[in-house]
């Protein structure tokens, strides 16, 4: 039986499309099934998702204190490093005898669980259900989709919360009316594609109201890697753009804080991999995207150096350990696999020395938001939307190789907002409108590495 890891020991107001009931369910692709009854906010795979949770946090946790009580009885100084091993003895055996009663019963409940009739698993999701979720793959998503966990959100194209998959029929079916342009909007940490409707409003449904483009929805899993995640993602416009029911003229992608870390990434593998759609690709919108990194993160790696100094607290270091990939992505704003790979993403360490370029021949534009009264205040600076600084969101950096150069053209800035009042700031998505009606017309350009 798994168990949640210690890292640091090795490495919308969305329309419901035509013929998509708002109960129905996906049954097969791009169909759907008659739903048995209204939304649910839990789902058999989500007891067994939340059984093996459990399961394997009672094992970490039985862990951690064998490790606080391994130090204590060796009586460890003050300061340094734990003592390695386990406690032994009888102390020893009763920890061994929690791990295998723990491991026995979470096998009982999975199989239990998994004889209950598949009719219901048909029922959709709630609203509340879909947002637990969201913030669950956030914290934990790596390790969800590492250990197989049914609770792993899967990335795919979703519209009114209902999963698309992307060949011809299935595109056809959820887009009666497909337009040649496209927008895809893309969800940042702990979020869903639900919660681009905001207080009424969605980006989406504005830009599709005001430029007759189409608003495609992205789900996934936001714990995983950035670098991850836009690998998927470039594969999933790949499909999507080859697939569209009518030939594509042009792309746009909008991401929301994380989100726009995401497109950035897929920009970069799409190049590298040479994906048609990058030629379609006309314009990028980063809404509050943390470009160079969130305070929140960098924070919490102090947190870790700190627990780590004693061999007393070391063992409660693992707690702060258990947070995402996504999460300590986050720290500089990672974007590819060679920012990771091969290093404990928990040891502080600098800042990557380059930044990949942002798309060329791409219109690059940042939308970013202080709680401040103006911008240039020291609010900016420390805090800028409550989660990411000014110049964080706006792509400015004193070192040129990581500066991203979005002009000034390009950027906006809403004062007395948070990081979320972007999500449905009217002013945001009409700058938006406005820039898409000046740059129609012209093509999309290469990307660089």
């Amino acid at each position: 039986m798994a168990r949640l890891r210690d890292p640091g020991a090795g490495d919308r107001e969305a329309h419901a499309p035509r013929g998509l009931d708002a109960e129905a369910v996906p049954g097969r692709p791009g169909g759907s099934a008659t739903a048995v009854s209204g939304p649910t906010h839990l789902r058999p795979s989500d007891l067994r998702g939340i059984g093996r949770l459990a399961v394997d946090a009672t094992l970490g946790v039985a862990d951690l204190v064998e490790a606080l009580h391994h130090t204590i009885a060796r009586v460890s100084p003050p300061l340094g490093k734990p003592p390695r091993g386990r406690t032994s003895g009888v102390t020893g055996f009763v920890y061994g005898a929690v791990r295998g009663v723990t491991g026995l019963v979470g096998s009982g409940i999975d199989a239990v669980l998994a004889l209950l009739p598949p009719a219901l698993a048909e029922r959709p999701s709630s609203r509340e259900r879909e947002a637990v979720l969201a913030a669950l793959n956030g914290v934990l998503g790596d390790y969800l989709a590492e250990s197989g966990n049914p609770l792993a959100i899967p990335m795919r194209i979703r519209r009114a919360g209902v999963a698309v998959e992307t060949d011809r029929a299935a595109l056809d079916a959820a887009f009666p009316d497909a337009s040649p342009r496209i927008a895809v909007f893309v969800h940042g940490l702990c979020m869903n594609d639900l919660q681009w409707t905001r207080e009424g409003y969605d980006h989406g449904a504005f830009l599709a109201r005001e430029t007759g483009l189409t608003p495609v929805y992205l789900h996934y899993d936001s714990g995983r890697h950035i670098s991850t995640n836009g690998q998927a993602f470039a594969a999933t416009l790949e499909a999507l753009v080859r697939e569209w029911p009518v030939p594509v003229e042009e792309l746009a992608i909008v991401g929301h804080s994380m989100g726009g870390l995401v497109a950035r990434s897929a920009c970069h593998y799409g190049g590298v991999a040479g994906h048609a759609w990058t030629a379609k690709l006309g314009a990028l919108f980063f809404l509050g995207t943390p470009h160079h990194g969130a305070p929140l993160e960098r924070g919490g790696n102090w947190v870790d150096l700190l627990l780590d100094a004693s061999p007393y607290s070391a063992p409660f270091a693992r707690l702060g350990r258990i947070r995402s990939a996504g999460i300590t992505d986050l720290r500089h704003g990672a974007i590819v696999q060679e920012d990771w790979a091969g290093k404990d993403r928990f040891a502080r360490r600098p800042a990557p020395r380059h930044t990949p370029a942002l798309p060329r021949g791409v219109r690059c534009y940042a939308l970013a938001a202080t709680t401040g009264d103006r911008p240039g205040s020291l609010v900016d600076r420390v805090a800028g939307d409550g989660l990411v600084p000014l110049s964080s969101a706006l792509g400015r950096h004193a070192a040129t190789s990581r500066d991203l150069g979005i002009p000034l053209a390009r950027q906006w800035v809403g004062v007395r907002m948070d990081h979320l009042d972007l999500l449905c700031s009217r002013e945001a998505g009409e700058y938006m409108v406005r820039w898409l009606a000046e740059g129609a017309g012209e093509p999309g350009g290469s990307l660089s590495g």
